[in-house]
């Protein structure tokens, strides 16, 4: 057997190769930059550490599954997950400060009700139980089960957030940001719920009403931190790869996947050379490698950046270097919400983990706050001055030029006020920052723009889909944030052990049952 070749060593790469090396496949690994993990990257300076991709877990069943079936082995034997408690701090624009807790309804409603008032909690949880009709009927479909033919497409195009009266009839909202008025009211809830998609890089007002199914997830599993970073995650799982036998070549990229008679029969690599395959998986965004093969696009919605409904954004982070240690009872993560244009609302999170790797010693904090920005596009219009760099809706977002002089530095800044406006002091403890763009994420990552893909959503017509799994040519998988089912670590998992399962299954696999 020729073996299977995988593109990319991105996590839902890994996963995949992990899972086909003990079904007893060859897998050999092909990633065109010098270290394994994709955009879960560490950034480390005089003894400080940073995620610079995301900090933080959800549904971490997901890797726990990934290490039983590859070894029979629990993932707290190679990392140690912690759940964060409370799951998110929110201040709010009129300056109301909210904690929720993670998996308790009653602990959201209480915490709702004493800081916007009573009815508030309620309104919250009305919306929880509605979110979680969603969450029953995509859950198998759009996580479960793999996506191969336009007949799979076609099951997930209606939205499936239930319908609501008013007046004599039953409508059904096709926006979160018309579900978040009609049913929470209070604009501080709403703003509340709409932070949750857009930090996936979602606009509510685009984003269909089965994007509750967010918030949802997020309240149910519960939010997870893995000590040392979510790179510590990173690299237990290529660790488990190179146990199971998996080969990695770094710093070879792949130019192009080799097509024969409508079938993947291997790959070209950069500098010329053939290696055939008996399966093709493609990890990567690069438009090149995530078509037929031959440059062409497999109609997958979603994937683009130039500012349709279900673009890829970006994400600017700032490394915070703090002297003084950090304060106790501080939230692992904080939102900050901000006014936007037209009444809209944006957010900076704040990581702050109480984790002692991550810094020098115990007089020194380490913290990350991240915005969602336009991806990077060179030669791109940049933002005029400071204000603006804060004030893109993201319906209308197109590509900035990240390395324009000042662009990065102003949005930094605007970011960094509007934490410490917050109350939340960070500035004036300053040792260094550090500045991350989309453009920084182009260029380690190969994604379009630096774009961060969101997990799958039905509904829109489709819209927020992502590539099959399985569609065209034969013998091609895809996995990853730009297949199906989506961006984030845990969908990313996801997409390893659908294309693992379709391969040693049979193309006809629907999923574990």
């Amino acid at each position: 057997m020729a073996g299977t070749v995988v593109i990319g060593a991105g996590m839902g790469a890994m996963a995949a190769a992990a899972r086909l090396a003990v079904a007893g496949r060859r897998v050999t690994v092909y990633e065109r930059t010098k270290t394994h993990g994709g955009a879960v990257r560490r950034h480390e300076r005089d003894g400080f550490g940073f995620d610079t991709g995301p900090g933080l877990l959800h549904l971490p069943a997901v890797w726990r599954d990934l290490f039983v079936k590859t070894g029979r082995e629990p993932l707290e034997k190679r990392v140690e997950t912690v759940q964060v408690e409370p799951a998110v701090r929110h201040v709010l624009v009129d300056g109301t400060s909210v904690a929720l807790p993670g998996g308790s309804r009653a602990g959201a409603v209480e915490a709702l009700d004493a800081a916007l008032g009573a009815g508030a909690g309620e309104r919250w949880s009305d919306l929880l139980v509605r979110a979680r009709e969603v969450w029953d009927a995509t859950r198998r479909p759009l996580l479960e089960e793999p996506l191969t033919e336009a007949v799979d497409r076609a099951r997930l195009v209606r939205d499936p957030y239930p319908a609501r009266r008013h007046g004599l009839l039953r409508r059904r909202p096709d926006t979160l940001a018309k579900v978040a008025r009609a049913e929470l009211r209070d604009p501080r809830l709403v703003a509340l719920l709409e932070t949750h998609v857009l930090a996936h890089g979602l606009d509510p007002r685009r984003a269909p009403a089965s994007a509750v199914a967010l918030p949802y997830l997020e309240h149910t599993f519960g939010t997870w931190y893995v000590r040392g970073g979510l790179r510590a995650l990173a690299d237990a799982v290529y660790e488990r790869c190179l146990e199971r036998g998996v080969e990695f070549r770094f710093g070879t990229a792949v130019s192009r996947i080799t097509v024969v008679d409508g079938r993947a029969v291997g790959v070209e690599l950069a500098d010329g050379t053939r290696v055939a395959a008996d399966a093709v998986v493609c990890g990567t965004g690069a438009p090149e490698l995530r078509g037929d093969g031959n440059g062409g696009e497999d109609g997958a919605g979603g994937a683009g950046t130039d500012g349709g409904p279900g673009c890829a954004t970006g994400r600017l982070t700032v490394l915070l270097a703090l002297r003084g240690r950090r304060p106790e009872g501080t939230a692992h993560r904080t939102v900050v919400h901000t006014p936007g244009p037209g009444g809209t609302t944006r957010a900076v999170t704040v990581l702050r983990p109480d984790d002692p790797t991550l810094v020098p010693d115990g007089d020194h904090e380490a913290v990350v706050l991240s915005v969602v920005v336009p991806p990077h596009r060179a030669g791109a219009r940049r933002p005029a001055d400071r204000a603006e760099a804060m004030d893109w809706t993201v319906a209308e977002w197109a590509a900035v030029d990240w390395t324009a002089p000042g662009a990065a530095e102003r949005c930094a800044d605007a970011a960094l006020a509007a934490v410490d406006a917050a109350g939340l002091g960070l500035g004036e403890r300053l040792l260094w920052r550090e500045v991350r763009t989309p453009a920084d994420t182009e260029r380690e990552t190969g994604a379009p723009g630096g774009a961060v893909p969101a997990p799958v959503l039905a509904g829109a017509g489709g819209a927020f889909l992502r590539a099959a799994n399985l569609s065209r040519p034969a013998g091609l998988y895809r996995v990853g944030g730009w297949a199906h089912p989506g961006g984030g670590p845990a969908h990313a998992g996801m997409s390893g052990a659908l294309a693992a399962g379709l391969i040693v299954e049979g193309d006809d696999w629907r999923g574990s049952r």
